[in-house]
């Protein structure tokens, strides 16, 4: 029932949508650059590795070295508005569709952190990585690592179709209202750097 849901209302939302995408694309190949989707490996069900499309919201911007300045001189104007706006996430509708991601589950996380996760932490990889999920809805990127493991695996033991359809709803409220995007002391998450 669910793979079916997210078959069905990824395939909507990508139609109704259209018009969003091009703009954006638009948008983003004058204000930021190329590519206009940012690919990155993600850690997936059962830890198996996935590609995870987004919309690009940050530049190459280069020092006189060649390494790339930092994250918060790179996300201008448009990035950020693109990122509060949660609007970077809507190529994730095709990781949905292709069967990688489904719309509520634990965030997929980067590949390299995971022989980093206790074997209780490990388990958030037990079922799909969602688009949204029950951390995301608790905080988000404000609240620690183990806080956010603690809520994906709560999950995990928890999931119901009631419960991802009352994500969906809290997710679409901290979208309008723009909360717990960033940390407050930085445009992207510290890296989890393992259990200390």
């Amino acid at each position: 029932m669910k793979r079916l849901f997210d078959i069905i209302l990824a395939t909507i939302l990508i139609i109704l949508l259209l018009p969003i995408y091009i703009i954006l694309s638009i948008i983003i190949y004058f204000k930021i650059g190329t590519p206009i989707i940012f690919k990155q490996i993600r850690a997936g069900l059962n830890g198996k590795l996935f590609t995870i499309y987004k919309f690009r919201t940050m530049s190459d911007e280069r020092d006189k070295n060649g390494e790339l300045l930092p994250d918060e001189k790179r996300l201008n104007r448009v990035g950020l508005a693109i990122r509060k706006s949660s609007l970077d996430e809507l190529p994730q509708l095709f990781n949905v569709l292709k069967g990688d991601m489904s719309f509520v589950g634990p965030r997929p996380l980067l590949a390299e952190y995971l022989p980093l996760y206790s074997e209780e932490q490990n388990r958030r990889h037990t079922v799909l990585p969602g688009i949204t999920g029950w951390a995301q809805v608790n905080g988000r990127n404000a609240i620690s690592w183990e806080d956010k493991f603690r809520y994906d695996v709560w999950y995990v033991d928890n999931q119901s179709f009631l419960l991802d359809l009352k994500i969906l709803w809290l997710t679409l409220l901290k979208v309008i209202r723009r909360s717990d995007i960033s940390p407050n002391n930085s445009v992207t998450v510290e890296k989890f750097k393992g259990n200390i």
